[in-house]
């Protein structure tokens, strides 16, 4: 992947370079006495690059089989040279004593620092039993033992709150989708359809087991942030999982569960002693605000 240049000139663009910049000057440091005793694989003006540096950002690539590791490794030592190249005119010019470049390097920064953070609390949490792997299986019949994979039509609605109920009435009034169609179009409101075939774990949960006891032609509605979805059941078709079969992604969601857990009840701890004082526009419901960070290895698990 190679930096896009033409970006640079605008400073929302110009944050991503820095943020790249930021990975190298914390991946790519070497040449200044205190590189890793590791094999150097080039040199740019001087500036070090080792082995050790690249197998850190190949580690980084999910699904990369033994025969990739080559090709990948010659991309990631080329996409360190051009950042390099960057790093060091950037430093030329004093593009780091730009205040706003400084604002955005300290952000990047505090990202770094936030994210090893929260990831050094998740690796607190514990690897699932085989016991964890089967009782959520048992209590998750219709994703596994139960699962089928649904043919749908789906209609998305821009809709406002008030408008749900007279949706929701039409919906059931309607003798086919088609007829729910025109009333859509008569009433100007703006929708879009698509046909799918999703399986049980690619719905929303809470409406999977309603879902589940639909017959063929039937619809529900769906309230969304911006209207609802109609859910049309065309078909559907018994696939059951197996639970030697679902138990990596079950392992994976459990245990992305309690990495989640884990950064919940730390943010809470350190929330406990702290003085925390809102003020303007933002003293108002401050203290129902949902937490914002969370780890990025939880979201993954789940």
């Amino acid at each position: 992947m190679k930096l896009n240049f033409a970006l640079a000139p605008n400073l929302g663009a110009r944050s991503g370079l820095v943020l790249a910049l930021a990975v190298v000057m914390l991946t790519a440091c070497g040449g200044k006495g205190d590189a890793p005793a590791s094999a150097v694989v080039v040199k740019v003006n001087k500036v070090e690059v080792t082995q050790a540096q690249v197998d850190q950002l190949l580690q980084q690539q999910r699904n990369l089989r033994p025969e990739q590791q080559d090709a990948a490794g010659r991309q990631v030592v080329e996409r360190l040279v051009e950042q390099l190249l960057v790093l060091q005119k950037a430093e030329e010019t004093k593009l780091d004593r730009d205040p706003r470049v400084m604002q955005m390097l300290e952000g990047a920064r505090r990202e770094v620092l936030i994210r090893a953070y929260l990831e050094r609390v998740s690796e607190a949490a514990l690897k699932p039993s085989a016991e964890d792997v089967k009782k959520y299986y048992d209590e998750k019949p219709i994703l596994f033992r139960e699962r089928r994979v649904f043919n749908l039509q789906e209609l998305a609605i821009e809709a406002r709150p008030e408008q749900l109920p007279e949706l929701r009435d039409k919906l059931a009034a309607a003798s086919n989708i088609e007829q729910f169609v025109e009333y859509l179009k008569a009433s100007g409101l703006r929708f879009t359809g698509n046909q799918a075939v999703r399986a049980a774990e690619q719905l929303p949960f809470n409406a999977l087991e309603a879902i589940s006891r639909m017959t063929d032609g039937q619809a529900m509605l769906i309230p969304g942030p911006t209207g609802a979805q109609v859910l049309v059941l065309a078909g559907s078709r018994a696939q059951p999982v197996a639970e030697e079969q679902a138990r990596p992604a079950i392992e994976q969601y459990l245990l992305g569960e309690r990495k989640r857990k884990l950064v919940e009840d730390a943010m809470k701890e350190l929330r406990a002693p702290a003085k925390i004082e809102y003020l303007g526009k933002y003293a108002t419901g401050a203290a129902s605000a949902p937490a914002a960070v969370r780890p990025a290895s939880a979201a993954s698990g789940g």
